[in-house]
């Protein structure tokens, strides 16, 4: 019989991801990239830990880029990294890094394939300025790069440029062990099922157990969901909760 691997066992490997921009706060912009990287991230064994939103304020982005970055293995910024005066996020990195930035040959380069000399003014320009000592991040829609620094990606927040970046820097990265969930749904209120479920979830413990109530068309409802990366704790899990629904069931219809 081969042996299981230590794989499970291993610390998991985390990231966080900063959304960086005055028009996502006021609302005028509507977030559409915290769910894909969510999935995305997920989807390879990554598992996203905190989401911060801050301004277009230099020391509102440098507090919260070392806040997180020293807490988790990656960390994914969108936004502010365009030609107008208020993309800030390159050298606000830059500052968290205590390092220099400049035009980068690298980045012009790639600018310059789209745009003719005379179209590369001072606004376009901007995109290029990239802090000392990051790697570059191909930008297949609309060539300008992101970068990555340290444990750092940080990526544009038009959603199609992102997650054309994003796809360059997945395979960089290193992946855990994906977590399998399984989903059971109660036929019961969540309310009907919120003290045995806290037991079975303390029986549990090397699974992530929620409830996640929903409208049906026969009334209300709720959908039990079960994590784990470790499949047998997470069918044990299951079963218990297959269980306990069916004892609760059987207990208000009596």
């Amino acid at each position: 019989m081969t042996a299981p691997s230590n794989k499970a066992f291993e610390p998991p490997v985390t990231a966080a991801i900063l959304v960086i921009g005055d028009e996502i706060l006021s609302g005028r912009t509507k977030d559409r990239n915290i769910g894909y990287i969510a999935e995305f991230l997920t989807n390879i064994g990554i598992e996203l830990r905190e989401v911060r939103i801050v301004p277009d304020l230099t020391d509102e982005i440098v507090s919260a880029l070392n806040a997180i970055r020293s807490r988790y293995t990656y960390v994914f910024t969108t936004g502010g990294i365009g030609p107008t005066h208020d993309d800030i996020t390159a050298d606000a990195v830059a500052c968290a890094f205590g390092v220099a930035i400049d035009y980068d040959p690298r980045a012009v380069a790639m600018l310059a394939e789209r745009f003719p000399a005379d179209q590369l003014n001072e606004a376009r320009m901007r995109m290029t300025r990239i802090p000392a000592g990051a790697e570059l991040i191909a930008n297949s829609v609309s060539k300008a790069p992101g970068f990555r620094i340290g444990n750092v990606h940080v990526m544009a927040g038009v959603p199609a440029i992102m997650q054309a970046m994003l796809d360059v820097v997945a395979p960089t990265l290193k992946t855990g062990v994906k977590i399998l969930s399984e989903t059971v749904r109660a036929g019961l209120r969540e309310g009907d099922i919120g003290t045995p479920l806290a037991a079975v979830a303390k029986a549990h413990p090397g699974c992530a157990i929620g409830s996640y109530p929903f409208w049906s068309e026969t009334g209300p409802d709720t959908n039990v969901v079960v994590r784990s990366r470790e499949p047998e704790k997470l069918m044990a899990a299951v079963a218990a909760v297959e269980a306990m629904l069916e004892a609760e069931r059987a207990r208000l219809q009596g």
